[in-house]
């Protein structure tokens, strides 16, 4: 299904669920697209539940100020901006400055005047004549814009505008919150892979809410649990019926056959082989002529492509269309490696149960400590005895694994891995502040999350607090000076392997935050960004760190030498799994080719993100190896990256406990246009 297509079921299906009142024509609408009234009006920003920062507007005739502030862990935009709207509700003046997420300093300009309209931020710079109403979207916008952008759909022809610097908006009224004076919902489709709520209350934006990031008046505080399900009732209705539509139980047996077939465990590829199929399981693995299909079975012919065991994921945060977006890739199983304790337990549930598209989940529970810089967790503990209580809580819930964030009291980060280990869980995480990661292994850690905590080991004397800017900083500063051939660098590999340390590095971020240029497409989504809608390309800038004057070679230089790092720890043995902690599927691809730049085998990486991650959350017994008795969790390839990693982006056939997926099909219901075909002789 096409972007447009995409449009016209989504907002029918959700309608539909909803059962609230027909899309606005009039009336309501009408009233909802009036300016915001003279004044001044206050937000409390919730994330996940806890408070994080305000939106303050103020309104004097046709000028808004706004400032916008929140603390995610130390990051969080700061923005003041200032906009004009036109008699459509349309900005024709935008001014905005401050620092974005990841505090670096940014300013925005917009100007539309005599047909002509012109901006400048950050990573884009541009003028186009406009004919017609169109708006520009901001990059670092308070959260306000989404509801001019709201009233301004209202008011335009069949609720669509054109967006600058690129694409679309339409828009769809869900109706009423029951019990609230007029309080509406409506969805913004052409911003995201996934709908945009807005909540209108007459003329004032009355709330944007997820269980991630929430923004609304402390009046209306109690009513978000209530707006909190309306949405989720939207979504949870699309995602049943992408998974209908998309997913293929097969009601015989399946036998694929002429694969290639990749065995993680002694790293061959056996050609002209076949798979035979039985609900769930995989019942044989022989050479095509021993395997013989039944008259009722369905046969795969493969034409030599390349089969292995579906891809791993080892750190996701799922939201909405992330499990799709997995299935795409051919990532079968995956963890989360935080999420709130409501609304993930009943996606997974959704995902076992197959009404919404997505991986086998490894659940892992966020436990951080309080103050400034506490992670985005209820989870949050002063006390060992309060630690021990959110351990068992976790346990009791089906988790696997403890992850241990950067402001967990050092002197408590022990007690929590005792606690659960004593339960059966693994413990990982962030290194804690003030604490060596030398010292988080000591005190019980499996594992650890992101290269950068390794290099922050060697800085420890210098750098303790880790909870802000310092740990992806001074990595940037001194990664390039803390090479393999250091002293305390092979001694701490050494300490990592002995200690059977499992690291999950997330490269593909560093290599983002590090490049230099926050105007470059995030690294790894080259092939996919002209394939997404105009509005979500634009999220997929690198935002790079702003690079101090005079620390440019150490800014260049340290993604390079964290390539050697990563190689390093291989060869010494220390057990690698991949994950993003990004963009979900695509980035995997990408994260995998980083190991494979680093200087490891195609082969050996194949490994790591398919019998590796099984083993080491003890799955191997049933995944990562297409063997009989096995889950029927697989993926068919056209290519060979055993021998080219870049292959794995060419992902064909997935299977997930024997229903077949197909990825073009799964791309195009979330709005990613086809790949255009190849030119004869390319590869």
């Amino acid at each position: 299904m096409n972007r447009l297509g995409r449009r016209a079921v989504l907002p029918g299906l959700l309608f539909a669920s909803l059962g609230l009142a027909a899309a606005a024509t009039g009336g309501t609408a009408g009233e909802a697209a009036a300016a915001p009234a003279e004044g001044v009006h206050r937000d409390e920003i919730r994330i996940m539940g806890n408070a994080a920062g305000s939106q303050a507007l103020t309104t004097h005739r046709d000028t808004t100020r706004a400032e916008f502030s929140f603390n995610d862990r130390g990051r969080g935009d700061h923005i003041v901006a200032t906009w004009k709207l036109d008699a459509a509700g349309v900005p024709v003046e935008y001014q905005g400055a401050g620092n974005d997420y990841m505090k670096v300093n940014v300013t925005e300009t917009f100007r539309l005047a005599g047909g002509r309209a012109s901006w400048h931020n950050r990573s884009e710079q541009g003028e186009r004549t406009v004919s017609g109403e169109a708006f520009y979207v901001p990059m670092n916008p308070p959260p306000e814009i989404w509801g001019v952008l709201t009233r301004a759909l209202l008011k335009a022809p069949q609720h669509r505008l054109a967006l600058l610097p690129a694409g679309e908006a339409t828009l769809e009224e869900f109706g009423p919150l029951p019990g609230t004076a007029g309080m509406r919902l409506y969805v913004i489709v052409g911003l995201d892979l996934s709908p945009t709520p807005v909540w209108l209350t007459g003329e004032q934006t009355a709330a944007i809410a997820s269980s991630w990031f929430s923004l609304l008046p402390a009046a209306h505080s109690a009513l978000l649990p209530q707006m909190l399900t309306a949405q989720r009732q939207a979504t949870e209705a699309w995602s049943a019926r992408v998974a209908r539509e998309q997913t293929r139980v097969p009601a015989h047996d399946v036998v694929i056959r002429d694969v290639r077939l990749f065995d993680p465990r002694d790293l061959t590829v056996t050609p002209a082989t076949s798979v035979l199929v039985r609900g769930e399981r995989i019942v044989r693995v022989a050479p095509d002529s021993e395997v013989q299909a039944a008259a009722d079975a369905e046969v795969i012919d493969a034409h030599g492509r390349f089969l292995m065991p579906g891809l791993w994921d080892n750190h996701q945060h799922f939201g909405d269309n992330t499990g799709a977006l997995d299935i795409a890739n051919g990532v079968t199983s995956a963890r989360d490696m935080a999420n709130d304790t409501d609304e993930f337990l009943a996606r997974v549930a959704r995902f076992d149960a197959g009404s919404e598209l997505g991986p086998r989940v490894w659940k892992s529970g966020i436990i951080d400590g309080t103050g400034p810089f506490a992670g985005p967790t209820k989870m949050r503990i002063d006390t060992p005895a309060q630690a021990v209580a959110d351990v068992d809580w976790y346990a009791d819930h089906g988790y696997g694994q403890i992850k241990i964030y950067s402001s967990v009291p050092p002197a408590i980060m022990p007690v929590i891995a005792a606690e659960a280990h004593a339960r059966g869980l693994r413990v990982s995480g962030h290194v804690p502040a003030f604490m060596s990661a030398q010292q988080f292994v000591d005190g019980g850690a499996d594992e650890i999350q992101h290269l950068n905590f390794i290099v922050l080991d060697f800085l420890f004397d210098t750098v303790k607090e880790t909870r802000n800017m310092n740990r992806f900083t001074a990595v940037a500063q001194h990664a390039r000076d803390l090479g393999p051939d250091k002293p305390q660098v092979r001694e701490f590999i050494t300490y990592l392997a002995r200690h059977h340390t499992v690291l999950d590095p997330t490269m593909n971020v560093f290599e983002a935050m590090f490049c230099g240029d926050p105007a470059a497409l995030t690294p790894g989504l080259e092939g996919v960004a002209p394939r997404l809608p105009a509005q979500v390309r634009r999220g997929l800038l690198s935002g790079a760190l702003t690079v101090p004057k005079g620390e440019e070679a150490q800014y260049r230089e340290a993604f390079p030498a964290m390539l050697r790092l990563l190689k390093a720890l291989y060869d010494a043995g220390v057990t690698i799994i991949p994950g993003t902690d990004s963009m979900p599927g695509y980035e995997l691809h990408h994260e995998l080719e980083i190991y494979a730049r680093a200087g490891i085998a195609p082969a050996e990486v194949l490994r790591m993100a398919t019998l590796t991650s099984a083993t080491v959350i003890g799955a191997n017994g049933e995944r990562g190896v297409i063997a009989p008795g096995k889950l029927a969790d697989m993926i068919l390839v056209d290519g060979d990256p055993a021998a080219r990693i870049k292959d794995i982006d060419n992902v064909v056939l997935v299977m997930k406990g024997g229903r077949i997926y197909d990825p073009a099909r799964v791309e195009g219901v979330l709005g990613i246009s086809p790949r255009a075909p190849e030119s004869p002789g390319t590869s």
